[in-house]
């Protein structure tokens, strides 16, 4: 039985796909479940950002509210950021680890006995460039009583190395989100994210 789960499924970061399969909806109501039951959750989602129907970039938001950019559609990074490109995006990894470190360590540090849950959404290509990021994923995965709820890209193209090593963890269990079971999948998520920490 896994400890962590996560959720993979067809990407909404492509151009041609409009939307995703429901991944992050998926987190947001399973974070929104546990918070209401007592369970500790933190960490962050990324969310698309549209303007004129037209998708420009992506947010990361954390589970306390916080808002900034990941990517933008543009030519480079902004001023004073260092940037990354992933197709038409630039990442802004300036912002975005400003807002998924600390909420990382957040979710990781324990506070207390019984379990926690770190929220992350998702370590795919963009996320990816951040050396602190793979720091922090690792170590939260490897605190006691911290249950990892996160995203991970289906495989394509060259494999992402810490999406392998988490893929390959014996204690991951990996739901494969499709249109067909996503409006089922929320309760077998629960069960298998409160067992996680016992």
């Amino acid at each position: 039985m896994g400890r962590h789960v996560f959720l993979t499924g067809p990407p909404g970061d492509l151009p041609e796909s409009p939307w995703g399969v429901g991944k992050t909806t998926l987190i947001q109501k399973a974070s929104a479940a546990l918070k209401s039951s007592g369970v500790p959750v933190d960490g962050f989602y990324t969310e698309e950002v549209r303007q004129g129907g037209r998708r420009i970039g992506f947010d990361v938001v954390t589970l306390s509210g916080l808002r900034g950019p990941l990517s933008r559609v543009g030519p480079e990074p902004p001023p004073g950021g260092r940037g990354c490109r992933v197709g038409q995006y630039v990442v802004d990894l300036t912002s975005f680890e400003q807002l998924a470190l600390p909420a990382l360590s957040d979710a990781g540090s324990g506070g207390g006995p019984g379990q926690r849950v770190c929220v992350i959404d998702e370590i795919g290509k963009m996320e990816l460039f951040s050396q602190p990021f793979i720091q922090a994923v690792r170590q939260v995965l490897s605190t006691p009583g911290a249950v990892v709820l996160g995203t991970i890209p289906v495989a394509r193209g060259k494999p992402l190395a810490l999406v392998e090593e988490i893929r390959s963890r014996s204690d991951v269990t990996v739901f494969a989100v499709t249109r067909d079971n996503r409006s089922h999948l929320l309760p077998d998520i629960m069960t298998r994210v409160r067992s996680g920490g016992k």
